[in-house]
């Protein structure tokens, strides 16, 4: 049985196109202490195929990609700065 990973915040970004979607989740990373986990809801499609990506070339990383009913939850790691 997987558990879910804790979240210090969650961000809700269904609805949110690209490449919106990023720039928002980035400026919540930026808000956030090295260390720290932000998880963030996501759209099917373009959403869960590129934020992840995107993030994980800004350095962060990606710990967990869950589907929950409609939308995905990823958990992204702020990086060390």
């Amino acid at each position: 049985m997987n558990q879910k990973i804790e979240s210090h915040a969650t961000l809700d970004l269904r609805g949110v196109i690209c490449p919106y979607n990023f720039v928002k989740t980035k400026l919540r990373l930026d808000t956030m202490v090295p260390g720290e986990i932000l998880a963030v809801l996501l759209d099917d499609g373009e959403p869960i195929r590129n934020v992840p990506r995107s993030v994980e070339n800004e350095g962060h990383t990606v710990l967990s990609r869950e589907l929950e009913g409609e939308y995905h939850r990823v958990c992204i790691q702020k990086n060390q700065d």
